[in-house]
């Protein structure tokens, strides 16, 4: 490495962010990256150890080379750095945005330090790369003459177009939304990945042959069998969008939305694609965001900035321990402790051990939510009331962030008599094979809701699948 002392010479030092009474008046991004001194100084820190936990499994699952592009932005070689970088991942502008970073949990410095930090090294990487020009269009020098259709147009579903357009194959994204992304635009506020991210990314995947079909539902717009008919393989990945339901009293009231409803019609509208008056919207409202994930986080910081009057987040989960330390408790697993997310210190009030009874209503509009405390014991744990523990909460807007089951089993699936599994994901064997012949699946379609860098691992790897039975 170029640094061999560098993790005992520098510090960690992460990105800085714009005042939240700042950024709160907006849907921007408000990270601010270390300047260029202080980013070799970050990759120096990479310690040249022997086994790099950091794109083994316990880390970083698109394996990126990591230890490869810290040295080579330590030695101030930047273009040979995004080279090793996009060697494993096609959207590294989007990972080193919206990534938790395993890679950083299983770093070999947090058994007893503070790790390198990957992810806004990698963010530095990707952005130097366009602001440069480095990130331009490879188109096939060769066509196969086969076709193929991708269904999807999330993390999986791109990253696999623009590997099988790159080996040669006549491509067609399909995506039943008003614009390309999926879950990456539509899913995701803008103030963790402004589109204009995700565009540029698209645009060079259209100047290297990749077409685009937007407003296009197969199983409506579009048959199935068209498909098979037209095309030498078809992938799949539409993600896994069935949300988790609440079955409670008072869940039809007006007022009660899945939260990525919620997310989705305000990013429609930050597009201006849809007048703010046509959403759901959270202003002067009292919010309850049930669920503690990351798309719960989205929620609350949308909300906040929408001009919510007061936010809360309830979780049904215990409330996990508190970590002060730098280092990994659990390395080099992911440790199971207290985040705060950037969107929570906005202003919410969190509570953990709740549970929802129902909700009450006027006028056919949620009014008042109603709860109970809950214990955890045993193994599998289960839970109980805590007695006289009930309390109610007045809430105008109440945003379900659950987590989501499985694929929904639409048209697309039922037409292609696809067979799923015990979960209800699409079957798949370990070449990403449906179970209809030409017909591939990939992503959280078929490994279940899981993160952004690992459905593009997905594509990439049906990508090769579909490469190797068009031979």
């Amino acid at each position: 490495m170029g640094k061999p002392t560098g993790f005992l010479e520098y510090t960690r030092k992460t990105y800085s962010e714009q005042p939240v009474k700042e950024r709160i008046k907006h849907f921007k991004e408000f990270i601010i990256l270390p300047e260029e001194a202080e980013l070799k100084k970050q990759a120096a820190r990479c310690m040249d150890c022997g086994i790099p936990f950091c794109h083994s499994s316990y880390g970083c699952p698109v394996e990126n080379l990591i230890p490869e592009w810290n040295d080579l932005l330590y030695r101030d070689q930047w273009q040979e750095a995004y080279e090793r970088l996009e060697l494993t991942n096609n959207f590294p502008e989007i990972t080193g945005r919206v990534c938790p970073a395993p890679c950083e949990t299983a770093c070999t410095l947090s058994i007893n330090d503070s790790p390198v930090t990957i992810k806004q090294i990698e963010w530095a990487i990707a952005e130097r790369a366009f602001a440069e020009g480095w990130v331009t269009p490879r188109p096939p020098r060769r066509l196969s003459g086969k076709k193929v259709a991708i269904v999807g147009s999330g993390p999986a579903g791109l990253a696999a177009a623009q590997q099988l357009r790159r080996a040669g194959h006549e491509v067609t994204v399909y995506e039943k939304a008003p614009k390309m992304g999926g879950l990456l635009r539509y899913g995701i506020p803008d103030f963790k990945l402004e589109k204009h991210i995700l565009d540029r990314r698209l645009a060079q995947m259209e100047a290297e042959g990749v077409r685009f079909e937007n407003n296009t539902e197969i199983g409506v717009d579009i048959s199935a069998r068209y498909l098979l008919k037209s095309f030498d393989a078809i992938l799949i990945a539409v993600g896994a969008g069935q949300p988790r339901e609440l079955e409670v009293e008072g869940r039809q009231l007006k007022g009660v939305h899945f939260a990525m409803e919620y997310l989705t019609q305000s990013n429609l509208a930050v597009d201006g694609l849809r007048a703010r008056e046509q959403c759901i919207r959270a202003d002067g409202k009292t919010v309850l965001v049930l669920g503690g994930g990351d798309t719960g986080s989205d929620c609350v910081g949308t909300a906040i900035r929408q001009g919510a009057k007061k936010v809360y987040q309830f979780e049904i989960l215990p409330r996990p321990a508190e970590w002060k330390e730098s280092w990994n408790l659990d390395w080099p697993r992911w440790p199971n402790i207290l985040r705060t997310s950037s969107s929570q210190r906005e202003g919410c009030e969190r509570q953990w051990n709740i549970l929802t009874r129902k909700f009450e209503g006027r006028n056919g509009r949620v009014y008042r939510a109603h709860f109970s405390r809950i214990e955890w014991s045993g193994q599998p744990p289960v839970y109980k009331e805590i007695p006289g523990s009930a309390f109610s909460l007045q809430v105008d807007l109440v945003l379900l962030a659950l987590g989501f089951l499985h694929v929904q089993h639409g048209p697309l699936i039922k037409d292609l008599e696809l067979a799923l599994d015990e979960r209800g994901n699409i079957l798949t064997n370990g070449d990403y094979a449906t179970s209809r012949a030409g017909v591939f699946a990939a992503g959280d379609a078929s490994a279940g809701a899981s993160l952004v860098v690992r459905a593009i691992f997905h594509g990439r790897q049906a990508a090769e699948m579909i490469h190797a039975y068009l031979k």
